[in-house]
């Protein structure tokens, strides 16, 4: 025995748990629970079995793969996403957020879950506080007690994580070995190398690292108790168990496996002869218990175009009832039913190319002078465009010149950004039109471009007064950054909203209001998006500044979620944002907006002031950002970073903005995480609270988060909607966690606009998808966040 097995000895007790990797079977040892995901059936859902009674899971939906725990169990549904986890004492389902990221390779171990994003094999890890820092990746993880380990991705070494530097003895031990396969057990991992032999590392009290002797790959199948461990023969199917508790007689000889599993002291194998389950082992299971379970899937169900490496299962169309075909497991495969990648290959020196035969010199001369000859052509076409666009004949009324502003860099000013080397200091009446080329119009997804493109008509004071009765009280409808909003009509008929600034001396609050017109000029001229409001106009007459907008007929967010007499309209009972996929929608209307901004406008742009009164809602409930005011021009804003004096709305300030005068576009993503949990919860950004005495001001996001990642998200919904139907839960649940994130602390912890897109798209979908969704309560929503 050596000395750092001795060490496991003495210092980590043996207690009883139950682990491994994620396949078609599944125990959890605490209950005693065996579950499987079931074969011949559509779809191919779980079924377990606990002390002779079977339990249906829900939800009825297909599973790749599934692996247990102490108390519970979880199931990556087919696809990869979502992944969902059950405890054996309801049975209630509870979704692991992993955001819109695919799954594949999933390990539970005592009270952890592991699994690695396809594609890329980096692994993420949830609950039981384990957490894997290395940027190493990974083809394979399994999971024991308290530790996780795995198979690099482009190497066979061994790298294990965990509590109390469990995970790095282990991997310690593995240092001089190549592994092909690996399975944990309790404190102890075994594996085939990459010599086809059978490696065990880790605690030996009871034998159970003594791994029998035989030819190459004559063993597969690894399923580790606490104190002995069995794997199964490649040439017949035939158990061989080393280590505690002894021989298991008959069982070892007689019964043939497609795959075996382990909890704890006990283990079940699935019988080659009818895909039934057997068990031995604890009080429960005498050796040869055969389940009640119907026949499980010896694999998962693949796309019947995939290829198979090692051959097809038989029967296997059946088995998938003709939606797939399930692989043979490889000889050197790891008993899970699942390819197993080869070992590493050394790199192959690449031939000296040989010379290109002289028809393709002749062919590519051929082609570069006609690229030339092309480049020619499409400058002077451009430089055509160019000047007839400049020498455009004048419209009658006056068109904003909306060339893309040369905005460099910001400055403080009195508590405003202003930008500067703008040319809308002085505008001259004889402007003419100026059209941009912008890739962003071409952005299909988010939104297309209007048909009222750059061009802004200038009002006369005059005008504008007449639209609105003089500015009449009656016609107020809110207000803005640095102005009071009007409905007005104009004299052809267009109902317009009217921003009309501040009006006063020549002072600081003059100058504010002059940076926000200008500001707001700038930006809508040249911003032309279904999900942003569109500039009408201007007026710029004396020190009177107007904007002029198209009219937004449902009015602000805000009012919806928050003013009592909406209650009688669209916020209310039986209102239009009575609906989770209304609120969804209009969530994901907004977050287009600002990734427009961000992402498809040269240059970019940081709204600064993100939040509900400042989403608009149309008359068909389109939402759109409004307020550009306090807008500033970044530089490239995926990691760009602006020093300047914080300005915006309380409540919907970063953070890290406020206090550091860092701006970044993570500071928008920010405010609208503070608008998704309005939406969700139906409650202000700074609200006054019920729950303290006194009733002091509270904020959102200290009231919601920590709730929704406690796993009570139901407790924070707002009422007036109610809980979410059966097809709206899981939407529900994700923009929640969506908007857990926006709201980090820290800028860098939060996502990009597009991830946030993704998200709110895929959850819309899932509100328009009945199959496969949970309802929502306090019992069944125990959310955890990596």
């Amino acid at each position: 025995m050596t000395i750092i097995t001795f060490f496991f000895i003495l210092f980590l007790p043996a207690v009883v748990h139950g682990l491994g990797s994620g396949g078609t079977v599944a125990v959890s040892y605490g209950s005693a629970t065996v579950c499987g995901i079931l074969a011949g059936k559509i779809p191919q859902s779980i079924e377990c079995v606990r002390r002779g009674v079977r339990i249906p899971i829900s939800p009825n939906v297909s599973f790749d793969s599934i692996s247990g725990g102490r108390n519970f169990f979880c199931g990556l549904r087919s696809g990869g996403s979502p992944l969902l986890c059950w405890d054996t004492g309801s049975f209630q389902p509870k979704r692991i957020y992993n955001g819109s990221i695919i799954l594949s390779n999933l390990s539970v171990g005592d009270d952890h879950i592991c699994a690695l994003e396809n594609g890329t094999g980096i692994v993420r890890c949830w609950r039981g506080g384990i957490n894997f820092t290395e940027t190493v990746r990974l083809q394979s993880v399994t999971s024991g007690r308290g530790f996780s380990c795995g198979i690099g991705r482009n190497s066979s070494n061994v790298h294990c994580w965990g509590r109390d530097g469990i995970g790095q003895r282990i991997e310690n031990l593995f240092r001089n070995d190549s592994m092909l396969t690996l399975v944990a057990g309790d404190l102890h991992v075994c594996g085939v190398n990459t010599s086809g032999f059978v490696v065990c590392r880790g605690r030996n009290d009871s034998g159970q690292c003594n791994s029998p002797s035989g030819p190459a790959f004559e063993f597969s199948g690894l399923a580790l108790e606490v104190n002995r461990s069995c794997a199964i023969r490649q040439s017949d199917g035939t158990l061989v168990c080393w280590g505690g508790g002894g021989v298991l007689g008959s069982l070892e000889n007689d019964t043939n496996f497609e795959s075996i599993v382990a909890g704890g002291n006990f283990s079940c194998g699935l019988m080659t002869r009818n895909l039934t389950l057997m068990c031995w082992g604890l009080s429960v299971f005498n050796p040869g218990t055969v389940l009640s379970l119907p026949k499980i899937a010896p694999g998962p169900c693949i796309d019947a175009q995939s290829e198979c490496s090692c051959g097809i299962y038989p029967d296997s169309a059946n088995l998938c009832s003709g939606s797939g075909i399930i692989c043979r497991q490889c000889v050197n495969g790891n008993g899970n039913g699942t390819q197993q990648s080869p070992p590493p290959l050394q790199p192959v020196p690449s031939p000296p190319a040989s010379p290109s035969p002289p028809g393709r010199n002749r062919m590519n001369r051929g082609l570069l002078a006609f690229a030339i000859v092309g480049s020619v052509g499409a400058f002077l076409g451009i430089c055509s465009v160019i000047y007839w666009l400049w020498s455009g004949i004048c419209r009658h009324k006056k068109v904003h010149n909306s060339v893309q502003p040369t905005i460099t860099a910001a400055v403080e000013n009195s508590g405003m950004a202003t930008p500067t080397g703008t040319p809308f200091g002085v505008i001259s009446r004889s402007s003419t039109i100026r059209r941009q080329s912008s890739r962003a119009m071409r952005r299909q997804r988010s939104g297309t471009s209007s048909k009222h493109a750059d061009r802004a008509e200038e009002f006369t004071l005059s005008e504008l007064a007449a639209a609105t009765n003089n500015f009449s009280v009656e016609t107020k409808i809110g207000s803005g950054s640095f102005g009071t909003v009007y409905k007005g009509k104009l004299s052809d008929g267009r109902e317009v909203a009217i921003k009309r600034g501040d009006t006063g001396q020549r002072t600081k609050k003059f100058q504010e209001k002059e940076n926000a017109f200008q500001s707001e000029l700038a930006f809508l001229s040249r911003l032309h998006h279904k999900h942003l409001v569109g500039l009408v106009g201007f007026c710029e007459e004396r020190e009177e500044r107007l904007l002029v907008y198209e009219f937004m007929k449902n009015g602000a967010l805000y009012d919806h979620l928050h003013l009592k007499e909406s209650n009688n309209s669209s916020g209310g009972s039986g209102g239009v944002l009575n609906s989770w996929k209304m609120r969804i929608k209009i969530s994901l209307d907004a977050a287009r907006g600002i990734e427009y901004l961000h992402n498809y406008a040269v240059p970019p742009i940081i709204h600064r002031d993100i939040k509900s009164s400042n989403i608009l809602l149309d008359s068909n409930w389109t939402a759109r950002v409004s307020d550009f005011g306090l807008s500033l021009m970044g530089p490239e804003l995926e990691g760009g970073l602006v020093e300047v004096k914080a300005a915006g709305t309380v409540g919907y300030m970063d953070p890290e903005y406020y206090g550091l005068h860092h701006l970044t576009a993570k500071s928008d993503v920010y405010g609208l995480g503070v608008v998704l949990l309005e939406v969700l919860t139906g409650k202000r950004a700074i609200f006054k609270s019920e729950e303290e005495e006194g009733g002091g001001p509270t904020s959102v996001v200290d009231y919601a988060v920590p709730k929704i990642l406690a796993g009570e998200l139901a407790g924070v919904l707002d009422r007036r909607v109610g809980l979410p139907g059966l097809n709206e839960a899981e939407a529900v649940e994700l923009m929640a966690y969506t908007a857990v994130h926006c709201v980090n602390l820290e800028g860098k912890d939060r996502p990009t606009m597009t991830d946030i897109v993704a998200n709110l798209e895929r959850a819309l979908a899932l509100c328009d998808d009945s199959h496969g969704s949970i309802s929502i309560s306090s019992a069944t929503l125990s959310l955890v966040s990596d």
